[in-house]
């Protein structure tokens, strides 16, 4: 069995597209069926490969936003400018259509229900993805959780209704940091720091587990902040995407 679903993870799919949902004005969740998805963990990734008509194709790797559910795959993709994959799967893909996909990938970047101590979810733009793949894993579970999600505009946030609806349940404390432009009754507007952190977050010795995930200095940035807090470094995951990352 180990074997089979080794071979499948490195292998390349035919998933079809059974929904598209807008979540904002340059992002939308593409929900797959893939009939020989042999499983994944909340925080890992996967490759898509478009195929042209003249034979050239382009992969990049995606976070995958949902929780395992059988077959059933959910991947949000973020417009990138000029970028030979994410226009086509932001402005063109709709329900019906196939896509080649193979994975899961990553071990690193993971939670699994029965990981002991609390977990701190730190996101920057479109990092929320496997944090929400995260999110909707913890379902249940007793572990204490919190994410502190940095973003440029209340527009700009990704689930912005299911992060609502996660709040409301108590199981999860929900804070935003917004850069450029805040809602009507929030008086900070400005980066993540050491003086946020200290406010927000859960505190080092609670012996937490921290996943990061945004643009690379986002993440540098965050991840250094955490370890001057007295932060494990071991303890603190990161994941980041733009010219020097990985998954989007």
């Amino acid at each position: 069995m180990e074997r089979t679903a080794l071979r499948r993870r490195l292998t390349w799919q035919v998933g079809t597209v059974t929904e598209v949902r807008e979540e904002t004005a340059t992002a939308r969740t593409l929900v797959l069926d893939v009939p020989e998805w042999p499983g994944h963990l909340a925080g890992q990734h996967l490759d898509v490969r478009l195929t042209a008509e003249d034979g050239y194709r382009a992969s990049r790797s995606y976070s995958i936003a949902s929780a395992w559910t059988g077959t059933t795959i959910e991947l949000t993709v973020e417009l990138v400018p000029d970028g030979e994959v994410s226009p086509y799967l932001v402005e063109v893909v709709k329900p019906g259509d196939q896509l080649e996909v193979r994975g899961p990938v990553g071990g690193w970047f993971v939670w699994q229900p029965d990981q002991p101590g609390p977990i701190q979810l730190i996101a920057g733009g479109s990092g929320v993805v496997p944090l929400m793949a995260i999110l909707r894993a913890h379902v249940g579970s007793t572990a204490k959780a919190k994410l502190l999600y940095s973003v440029r505009r209340p527009a700009s946030v990704i689930y912005a209704g299911d992060l609502k609806e996660i709040a409301a349940s108590d199981d999860v404390d929900i804070t935003f940091a917004y850069t450029r432009e805040a809602p009507p009754g929030e008086p900070r507007v400005g980066r993540v720091d050491a003086a946020l952190l200290d406010q927000v977050a859960f505190a080092p010795e609670e012996h937490l587990t921290t996943y990061v995930c945004g643009p690379t200095p986002f993440v540098e940035a965050v991840a250094d902040l955490l370890v001057a807090a007295g932060h494990d470094p071991a303890r603190v995951k990161t994941e980041r995407f733009g010219p020097t990352g990985g998954p989007r």
